[in-house]
């Protein structure tokens, strides 16, 4: 009764992080290219009383042993990238990635980072940055004396402008997408970004639109693939799974209580 209170403990520890991870999915369903996460499980360490295999008499063997387990344990928080929803928002520094792929950004330590978010901005310096004003890699500058209104960005990840005294447009720079053998294995650090692992493996440098790339969509926005339908469904069954382990909780105390109160 003592083990079975420390078992169903381990099932309520699990459903709590269960329910953290389906509210930071929930907390982030606006987020642009946000990618939901699932909480995977395993079973802990189990004791074998009867081993499986043991003589049971002089001409026979046990068929089936005694294993008592010990409960569950989270084994890893999976992030989901399958697409998100594209939404058109007419935004001239805005580019979408449709397929696989990630944006390359400098951090202020010179480090690397991964971002499916592409709501990216033109700094003083005419450059072009994240929301947060990380410089997107390769660097994008743009000339003096160009015409806003004219940025387009083609599906393989060129970029052009018009400029005053120009009526053709100007090659200003090329969208360089970057893909991992294993994105699963990416580190999430927060404002959008990724950082890569051992785990990821090393990043592979591509053009959109080529080679299994996805393609550079201008003027869009991915939006997050959290399905909210899905979510409250796992929320329930999170909750359901909860109360189940805090009733074992409970039937193993009375089951305590029973025992103590055979002396009386």
């Amino acid at each position: 009764m003592v083990r079975s209170l420390w078992t169903a403990a381990t099932g309520m520890n699990g459903q709590q992080a269960n329910i953290d991870t389906i509210s930071n999915n929930l907390s982030n369903v606006n987020t642009t290219g946000f990618k939901k996460q699932r909480v995977e499980f395993e079973d802990l360490l189990y004791q074998t009383v009867k081993t499986a295999g043991t003589p049971a008499t002089e001409d026979t063997i046990t068929p089936v042993g005694v294993q008592m387990g010990h409960g569950v344990k989270v084994a890893s928080t999976l992030r989901m990238f399958d697409q998100g929803s594209l939404q058109n928002t007419g935004n001239i520094s805005d580019i979408a990635i449709q397929g696989e792929g990630f944006f390359r950004v400098l951090q202020y330590d010179g480090s690397y980072a991964y971002t499916r978010d592409g709501s990216f901005k033109i700094d003083a310096e005419r450059q072009l940055v994240t929301s947060n004003g990380l410089k997107v890699l390769p660097e994008i500058t743009f000339p003096d004396g160009f015409r806003q209104d004219t940025l387009t960005v083609t599906q393989d990840g060129r970029v052009s402008v018009k400029v005053d005294d120009l009526d053709d447009p100007v090659d200003v720079g090329m969208i360089e997408l970057y893909r991992f053998q294993n994105p699963a294995g990416l580190s999430s650090v927060g404002e959008n970004l990724y950082k890569q692992t051992p785990a990821s493996g090393n990043s592979i440098a591509g053009r959109p639109g080529f080679e299994g790339f996805g393609k550079a969509i201008h003027k869009f926005l991915e939006m997050s693939n959290v399905s909210t339908v899905g979510e409250m469904v796992g929320m329930i069954v999170a909750q359901r799974a909860y109360e189940f382990s805090s009733k074992a909780i409970q039937t193993s105390d009375n089951m305590l209580q029973t025992a103590v109160s055979l002396k009386r």
